[in-house]
């Protein structure tokens, strides 16, 4: 399959958003390994002392890592993906270029209020589930409007369903729609939290709540996400010999019902009944099914082609493809034995954000940088950084794990973690070095996604 009969014919418009939301996920992630740098230098004894940090400076910083790391790479690849969508929808001619390019610009524009209240003496960092935040209507600010960019591009694709000629029922646009209308309903959700906290003191009992019912629903999304960029991956890669179309369109199908659910209980719960709480967690197992429909056919497609010996191994792409489920996989399977006390819990999330952003690191490879004529020559160096940071995250979360077994507290650090158990203190280990490789490995990354991203327009 080739790249113009999965994207359709590409246009200007479309490189131009394109290189908009590929640049800003560039950044994001770069913002978050230079937070990450921060972290470190105000935790090192005798530099933490050189520099007058601002109050709370380590909390603080952790959420903004925590954001540009998860929340806005995710959404700018997202960006990305709805344009390639609408571009789909309508066979490559411009549609409403003017709101692409004011949803990009909006975009960039909100990463400014997300990460300088970190800087500021002002606001309390809270460490609540899904969108960690800061206490400062600033950061609020730049949330509601990375959303809204979104929001736009996400209404731009929906209008243009009724005149694609059924394109909308292919597996890529059809599963883009489905993160889309997902993110609508998490928006809802974050707007009818919001309104029932309407007077409560900000605090991490107001983000907890605020964040929980869309937070969920923005699981089936990512999700969602990662199915797409797994499919875009087969077909680049495997000639459009992958999975089972029917199937890939049924497991997108459950994946945009069930957040309805999930607006349902935040619509009759939030903020505070326990119900509220304990049917979204429930709510979550829901993803098992449609990764399954997926995932299976997937599976059997790539075992197929390695007992043809067509496995195109060298590609890049395909080896996010093949590592991107496996590193997921593990990480659901660490779900089932977590309590939301100890480090399990991270080491399960760890692990499912780790095997979306390979998936991710995959598109730039195989879909968007290609498509934008910036495609990477195939060299050790991007072997080194695919292998470097899936084998980092996946060491890094089984330490996690290890660690968690013997009751090591999450969201502690030096003494309050308890480290007296010899495997604990193994498993902490196991964790600082795996993220060390995969800090490098997502450096090497930024470093070689950003250049070719800044390479002059191709003739």
């Amino acid at each position: 399959m080739t790249l113009e009969q999965l994207t359709g014919p590409v246009g200007p418009q479309l490189k131009s958003e394109l290189r908009g939301w590929a640049g800003l996920a560039i950044i994001s992630m770069a913002i978050a390994g230079v937070f990450a740098l921060l972290l470190a230098l105000s935790r090192t004894p005798g530099v933490e002392t050189l520099v007058s940090w601002p109050e709370g400076f380590f909390q603080k910083g952790l959420v903004i890592h925590v954001v540009f790391s998860f929340v806005v790479w995710f959404l700018a690849v997202f960006g990305g993906l709805l344009a390639i969508a609408t571009n789909r929808l309508t066979d490559g001619r411009p549609h409403l270029g003017w709101l692409g390019k004011i949803a990009i610009v909006a975009g960039y524009i909100s990463t400014v209020p997300l990460f300088v209240p970190a800087l500021m003496n002002r606001g309390q960092a809270t460490l609540n589930n899904y969108v960690p935040a800061i206490t400062d209507p600033v950061y609020y600010a730049g949330l509601a409007l990375l959303g809204a960019a979104i929001g736009m591009m996400v209404l731009r694709l929906l209008i243009r369903i009724p005149g694609s000629d059924k394109r909308w029922k292919e597996p890529l646009p059809f599963g883009v729609i489905t993160a889309g209308f997902g993110f609508s309903i998490a928006l809802i959700c974050f707007a009818v939290a919001a309104n029932s906290l309407a007077g409560e003191e900000l605090s991490f009992e107001f983000n907890e709540s605020l964040f929980w019912g869309g937070g969920h629903v923005l699981q089936f999304v990512n999700t969602a996400l990662l199915l797409v960029a797994l499919y875009s991956l087969g077909h680049i890669t495997l000639k459009g010999d992958f999975g089972d179309r029917e199937l890939t369109l049924t497991a997108f199908a459950f994946l945009g019902l069930y957040p309805i659910f999930g607006l349902i209980v935040t619509l009759k719960y939030a903020p505070v009944a326990m119900k509220y709480w304990d049917m979204l967690t429930t709510l979550q197992y829901g993803m098992a099914f449609p990764a399954l429909l997926f995932g299976v056919p997937a599976l059997l497609s790539v075992l197929k082609h390695r007992r043809e010996g067509t496995t195109p191994w060298r590609d890049p792409a395909y080896k996010c493809l093949v590592l991107a489920p496996l590193v997921f996989a593990v990480g659901g399977i660490l779900g089932l034995f977590v309590d939301g006390g100890d480090t399990r819990t991270p080491a399960h999330y760890h692990a499912i954000i780790a095997g979306i952003n390979l998936s991710f690191m995959g598109l730039f490879y195989g879909l968007f940088l290609p498509l934008l004529g910036r495609s990477l020559d195939r060299s050790k160096a991007i072997t080194a950084q695919i292998y470097m940071f899936a084998g980092g995250q996946l060491f890094a979360a089984i330490g996690l794990f290890w660690a968690g077994g013997y009751g090591t507290p999450r969201k502690a650090s030096g003494a309050a973690q308890g480290l007296q158990d010899m495997g604990a203190v193994i498993g902490m280990y196991m964790n600082g070095i795996g993220a060390l490789i995969a800090v490098i490995g997502g450096v090497m990354f930024i470093w070689m996604a950003g250049r070719a991203l800044l390479k002059s327009s191709p003739q």
